[in-house]
């Protein structure tokens, strides 16, 4: 029996057709900026705050954010204009307190102490601050979504009708998102393709160490980081982070290695440090802190494998100090000598930096951005230089270079 396929006819849409630009036609229209006064924070938006656009700013509880807040609010009020802080956690006595404990002037800024998103909008008209700041999102509730505050669905609705909002009166908003267990803003990351523009504010809160990061930037890059340095009167810019994280180095330490991670259009130095003990029960452990724990498991495969390395038992600690985090495969030779110089209980040349990626079959690979690197390392004193054999030595600001094609020839040259 033959089959008779019937077509279905789809009724017309009656909404009348848009209008189709070419790209070329369209004219270039700048974003108008409003500068924070923090170059570090400038520098992680692209260049300050967007008219119009809503920052999302999250955390873990008591890394700073309210504390960066308050910085960015007393800086913007001193350049006359209203900023109207909107607290549903905190009273106006309490911000203000932290307020004048940070050395601020409060006369341009303005409280509200709210949760209730209708009165906040109409407030907001009523006002028309230069800057809107919201702590935090959690904590505001719309009579529209008859769930509980904090819930995903108030979330999502409140942050709507915000973002509407920034839009129509071009007034910039910073709302304060607290991080989840599992690490997300505002619940299962729910609010990020809503926002303009998504910061994290990372560091252990017990190092002064802070770093600013945006993992979304519809107004400019996401790659640049800004560094602070927290102090009884807030956060302080770093503009030497090298220096800082390097300030409390032992140079004559086992499993001491010095490396170069760039973060946007900077290069910076870290210290990775490896421990190496002998398992006493059961499986050798694995531990990880400003490191990926997964390429920690990739990189003692390829040296039990290539290089010799037995490390079946023994447990492998690495760590990034400073409380700072590197995710480049341009850290992974420092890793790898590292864990052998622990290994052999060897330190290494103090005034040596090792830079290279490291494959599974053992070969060291070249890194990007090798002369951003390779100045900050002869800015700050180091002499010496391991790096991929396969990268041209040519410009290497004036360091000695030690060629490496695989890892077990640098651990033997280098550690033995």
């Amino acid at each position: 029996m033959q089959t008779v396929r019937r077509s279905i006819a789809r009724p017309g849409s009656s909404a009348p057709a848009g209008t189709v630009q070419s790209l070329t036609e369209i004219s270039d229209v700048h974003a108008v900026r409003l500068s924070t006064a923090l170059p570090e924070f400038d520098r992680v938006l692209g260049g300050g705050i967007v008219l119009g656009g809503v920052i999302l700013l999250g955390g873990d509880p008591g890394i700073g954010k309210s504390t960066l807040i308050l910085q960015i609010g007393g800086r913007i009020a001193d350049q006359n204009k209203t900023v109207l802080y909107i607290s549903g956690e905190e009273s106006g006595s309490q911000v203000k307190g932290r307020f004048e404990r940070l050395g601020l002037r409060a006369a341009g800024l303005k409280f509200l102490g709210e949760t209730d998103l209708d009165i906040i909008e109409s407030t907001v008209r009523q006002h028309t601050p230069g800057l809107v700041i919201l702590d935090s999102i959690q904590t505001v509730a719309t009579p529209d979504v008859s769930s509980e505050p904090g819930s995903v669905s108030q979330l999502r609705a409140a942050t709507g009708r915000l973002v509407a909002l920034a839009k129509e009166l071009n007034i910039p908003i910073i709302v304060i998102g607290h991080v989840t267990k599992e690490g997300s803003v505002a619940g299962p990351r729910s609010l990020e393709h809503l926002v303009d523009v998504v910061l994290y504010l990372e560091g252990d809160r017990h190092h002064a160490f802070r770093v600013l990061r945006a993992v979304k930037n519809r107004f400019g890059s996401t790659n640049e980081i800004g560094v602070f340095d927290m102090h009884p009167d807030g956060l302080h810019e770093v503009t030497n982070p090298s220096a800082l994280f390097l300030a409390e180095r032992s140079k004559s330490q086992p499993g001491s290695v010095v490396t170069a991670v760039v973060e946007g259009s900077r290069a910076f130095l870290v210290e990775i440090q490896a421990l190496v003990t002998r398992t006493n029960f059961g499986y050798p452990q694995r531990r990880a802190v400003g490191f990926s724990l997964n390429r920690l498991q990739v990189l003692i495969a390829v040296l039990m494998k290539k290089a010799g390395l037995f490390l079946g038992n023994q447990d492998v600690h690495v760590s990034v100090a400073g409380g700072f985090r590197v995710n480049e495969p341009a850290v992974d030779l420092a890793v790898c000598i590292a864990i052998a110089s622990a290994l052999k209980n060897k330190a290494i040349a103090p005034e040596t930096i090792v830079l290279g990626e490291v494959g599974l079959g053992g070969e060291i690979r070249s890194v990007a951005t090798l002369d951003k690197r390779l100045a900050e390392a002869a800015k700050l004193g180091f002499r010496d230089v391991v790096m991929p054999a396969t990268r041209d030595a040519s410009a290497t600001a004036g360091l000695q270079v030690i060629p490496e094609s695989s890892v077990s020839d640098a651990i033997r040259n280098i550690v033995l």
